[in-house]
This record gives structure tokens, C-alpha cells and sequence, in this order.
């Protein structure tokens, strides 16, 4: 049955792309080698196992992707991009779209991105993270918003309903904090970072109303941001120890390894809850978007073309074909296939029978509601990662103990941004 299965979900795979192909064939006709930089990501290493089935799509061309690690292939990146263009894609993040878009390193990807891969199909959330100023830039590998998780068996025990409001979440998290008895209220992240504590306060901060600028004007010392950063403390009184220092692996670790009853953080996180293998706590979780007011931390990861490699219209749509190709709804079908959650990003493959059928009947719909309320709650703005590093350092202080006067700390971010945005003028 298993290879029945197997043979049925190949031969719809390869029909699928045969009818992309016959609509497809008269927009690019490629040739030579499309050269790919990009971190690792097990969805592209599985498109190594079909380059023949891109070659005759294509009509001829080949692809190579060069991997680094994410430090690296920022910088690279970057590098290749302001200089000589020997990639033709780009893998890039919501911490320097702004920053390739503005400078005009890539094109718009919906001018050269085959309708028939159906970019509207992807999680909302992720197109947002995709768009800037207007335009779309760069097709989804993986991102994602936030999903709160719990237990269902200490709510349960303990009389409590799921929380639903920021207020009902509180008083849950406090009435389930039993250091005692190992048993932690929540896990937040404390490690300093735009990437880090700040990303998992702002939630907090845009879902008070919070704005980071009027104009040119920084605007996050007034009541958003001190209400924000004083219920984000509140709430760090109940966090697992070592999340005051710690990140995400610090965060999702005590959650799975059974210590946390609450956790507010980026959907992969489920994928990982939900697996025996790096989960205590498989069989006992329930997940829902994160409570109101609180917003969806919107991030995404994914490829993007290239303009100086891509000098002309036929290699832009070369790169787009590939992009299209290598995002589609097949190869996402194969991502799902082969269990790679965190790979997963088009809104038809999350509410698929086969989706359901490995994760269970609740989680597409929980997905595609978080969905709904994901935001970019960042800066988009190329200086972003110095303005979220900055505050980063300043809040993990305030988390740390070593400083004690929110006011003033958000006062010192204020007059860092005017200086900052002076000097980007």
C-alpha cells in the first residue's frame, strides 16, 4: 500500500509538471548553469535529485548551488551583489530585502515568476515578509509567524482553557508556574539580538500599537514601548532558567524536553514539539495563533534574482523560471513527503489531506489562522539589524538586572535612531 501510495503521489507530481511545463515552454528557453548562493536548507539539497526533470523544463539548463552558513552567505551575498554578480539567485531573509531591493542588487520576482507556479498560493504572512515598498521579492523557502503551544495536560489538570487574550494568557502562565516541581510558566528569549529578544518583544510592542518611526521621527519611547517592555518583563518572572541569557534553541529546548506549559514562538517550533524524536512531550501539545493583541512575528527566508548576473530579460527570466520551479507546489509536495515541516510555506500543501494525515487535522487551520495575524513587526529598513542589535543589548540589560530604568533605556534608543537615520541621509 505504502508503494502504491508512493507511485500515486509520483505519477500527480509528474503530471503537474508536465502541464507547467507545456504552459511554461515558450516563456524561457535556457541553456548553461544558473548559480545559486544560499544557506543549507534540506528543500534544496532535495532538488539536487531532479535536476534532469529542471533540465528539460528549462530546455536545457543546469543549476548549481553553493552553500554557507548564514553569517557567511549574508556577507557573500552582499558582496557579490554590490560588486561582480557571478549568482544568479540569491538566497536572502527579512534582515536585508530592504537593503538588496533599495540598492537594486535584485528584480521584482512577480515581473519574471510564472503565474502558473501560482505565487499567491504561499502563506500570507511569508508574502508580507516578501514585500517591500510595493513590490515582491523573493520567493519562500521557509519563515513563518508565531504559534502559541501548550500543554494540554497541565491546562487540563489545572481547570485552565487555552488562553485566547493577552490577559488570559498571563493569568495562565502564572497559575502553571511550578518551579518546584520543574515546571515553568513560559520561555522567552533574553540573548541580545534583532534576531533574539527583540524579536520576540515586538509582538508586544506592535500589538500595543507600537510604530518605530513617524517619517524620519523614532517614535518607540512612548507608552507602546514602555507597556510593551514592561509586560515582556512581567512575563520573563515566569521563564525557564537560562532563557535570561538564552535564544531560541534555549526557549523551544525547555519546551520540549517538558518544562514549559505556555510557549509563544516561531511556527517551526512546531514541527519539532510534534516529533518523538526531539519531543518529550509529542502526544500532550495543542497550538493557536498567538493571543490577541499580540501579532505575529512575520520572518521569511528565500531566493530572489539577481541583477548584475542577470543582464538581460531572457536571464532574468531564466533565474524566475528556476526560483518558480524550485518553490513549486511539486517540490513542496516532496518537502512534505520527505517531512521537512520547517520547508513547508504554500497554503494548498498545509491544508492537504497528506498534511493532515502527518500532523494531524488542527495544525493546517491553526497555521493558515496565525497566518492571518503575522506581521513584519521590524524595521524594513537596511540599518534595521543595527537598530534591533542596539535595543537588544539595552533590553537584555533590563532583563539581566543591570539596568533598572526602562524609560531611560528607551530614551537611549530614541537618541540612537536620530543619529542613525541622520547618518543614512
Amino acid at each position: 500500500m505504502k508503494d502504491l501510495k508512493a507511485l500515486v503521489s509520483s505519477i500527480t507530481i509528474a503530471c503537474a509538471l508536465a502541464s507547467s511545463a507545456s504552459s511554461i515552454a515558450e516563456a524561457a528557453q535556457c541553456t548553461g548553469t544558473i548559480r545559486v548562493i544560499a544557506q543549507p536548507r534540506d528543500g534544496l539539497t532535495l532538488l539536487e535529485n531532479y535536476k534532469d526533470e529542471f533540465a528539460k523544463l528549462s530546455g536545457g539548463a543546469d543549476f548549481q548551488i553553493d552553500y554557507l552558513n548564514e553569517n557567511d552567505r549574508r556577507a557573500k551575498t552582499k558582496a557579490d551583489a554590490s560588486t561582480i554578480g557571478k549568482y544568479n539567485v540569491y538566497y536572502i531573509d527579512e534582515a536585508n530585502v530592504a537593503l538588496f531591493a533599495k540598492s537594486g542588487w535584485v528584480a521584482p520576482l512577480t515581473d519574471y515568476y510564472p503565474a502558473d507556479y501560482d505565487y499567491a498560493d504561499f502563506d500570507p504572512g511569508r508574502q508580507k515578509v516578501a514585500t517591500y515598498d510595493g513590490k515582491v521579492w523573493f520567493a519562500p523557502l521557509t519563515g513563518g509567524g508565531d504559534l502559541m503551544v501548550y500543554r494540554k495536560d497541565l491546562l487540563e489538570a489545572a481547570g485552565i482553557k487555552p488562553p485566547t487574550t493577552l490577559d488570559e494568557y498571563i493569568a495562565a502562565v502564572k497559575a502553571l508556574h511550578q518551579p518546584d516541581k520543574g515546571i515553568y510558566g513560559t520561555a522567552l528569549r533574553g540573548q541580545r539580538g534583532s534576531g533574539a529578544n527583540v524579536w520576540r518583544w515586538m509582538p508586544y510592542f506592535k500589538g500595543f500599537g507600537g510604530n518605530w518611526f513617524e517619517g524620519d521621527k523614532p517614535v518607540f519611547d512612548g507608552d507602546a514601548a514602555l507597556k510593551a517592555t514592561e509586560t515582556y518583563l512581567e512575563i520573563f518572572k515566569y521563564s525557564a532558567p537560562g532563557s535570561q541569557t538564552g535564544g531560541w534553541d534555549e526557549a523551544v529546548g525547555a519546551f520540549t524536553s517538558g518544562q514549559v506549559a505556555l510557549l509563544i514562538e516561531s511556527t517551526p517550533l512546531v514541527g519539532m514539539a510534534l516529533d518523538p524524536k526531539s519531543s518529550q512531550v509529542a502526544d500532550k501539545i495543542g497550538y493557536l495563533p498567538p493571543p490577541t493583541p499580540l501579532t505575529g512575528g512575520g520572518y521569511g527566508h528565500g531566493l530572489a534574482i539577481g541583477t548584475k548576473a542577470n543582464k538581460t530579460e531572457e536571464a532574468k527570466q531564466c533565474a524566475g523560471l528556476f526560483i518558480a520551479w524550485a518553490t513549486s507546489k511539486e517540490n513542496e509536495q516532496r518537502r512534505l513527503e520527505e517531512g521537512q515541516f520547517s520547508e513547508l510555506n504554500r497554503t494548498s500543501v498545509m491544508t492537504s489531506p497528506k498534511f493532515a494525515e502527518l500532523y494531524g487535522p488542527d495544525l493546517g487551520q491553526a497555521l493558515a489562522d496565525t497566518g492571518k495575524v503575522t506581521a513584519v513587526n521590524f524595521w524594513q529598513n537596511a540599518s534595521w539589524p543595527d537598530l534591533g542589535d542596539r535595543w537588544g543589548i539595552i533590553l537584555e540589560e533590563l532583563i539581566t538586572g543591570t539596568r533598572t530604568d526602562i524609560k531611560e533605556g528607551l530614551d537611549e534608543l530614541n537618541g540612537f535612531a536620530t543619529d542613525l537615520v541622520g547618518r543614512s541621509q
